[in-house]
């Protein structure tokens, strides 16, 4: 293990989130030795956690998950001995250890950032227009806001997280990158 910092991240749309915000603020998470490590669902933290404590001692640790899935994270960490002895709130404790909450989802994060009419035109651009337009007329989806109907497009199909988590991280205003990821980029 040559990585001086470990970001746990849930799926490979974080991880490639992250790889793209960072390379477009000029930093190389390798060369940094920061390795972004997807856990493939946040169930799965306290295993990683413990991993990385027992064969990399001293190496920075922090991550990047969901508001619903909190209680995995503090399970997690009390799990490896990180326990909390103060009273402050779960996202201010996770904060200061170096663990960022996006609202709903990195996609919800990055949709609002970046807006949705412009993550429409990344979906057109990609040559999924009419999917999408079919998609929007499903009745179940018809009162559904354009935010949240393309939430659903991109985590529907099969690699449509992450190649659309690459496409906003792409397009998303250096000023208006969503907190938690601001947060966790300049954690580490």
């Amino acid at each position: 293990m040559t990585s001086q910092a470990v970001v746990l991240v849930e799926g490979v749309s974080d991880q490639v989130a992250l790889e793209v915000l960072a390379r477009r603020r000029g930093r190389d998470l390798v060369a940094a030795g920061v390795a972004v490590v997807p856990m493939h669902g946040i169930t799965n933290i306290g295993h990683h956690l413990a991993h990385y404590r027992t064969l990399a001692p001293g190496t920075r640790i922090a991550g990047l998950y969901d508001e619903a899935e909190e209680r995995f994270v503090l399970r997690g960490l009390a799990q490896v001995g990180c326990e909390r002895t103060t009273p402050e709130p779960d996202r201010t404790w996770l904060e200061a250890r170096g663990f960022f909450s996006c609202s709903a989802d990195l996609e919800d994060e990055l949709i609002r950032a970046v807006g949705p009419e412009t993550v429409e035109g990344l979906v057109a651009a990609e040559g999924e227009l009419r999917s999408f337009r079919t998609l929007q007329k499903q009745p179940a989806l018809r009162e559904w806001s354009l935010h949240d109907q393309l939430r659903r497009l991109m985590s529907g199909r099969s690699g449509g997280k992450e190649r659309y988590a690459a496409l906003m991280a792409g397009a998303v205003p250096l000023d208006r990158v969503p907190r938690p990821l601001a947060q966790l980029l300049a954690r580490i």
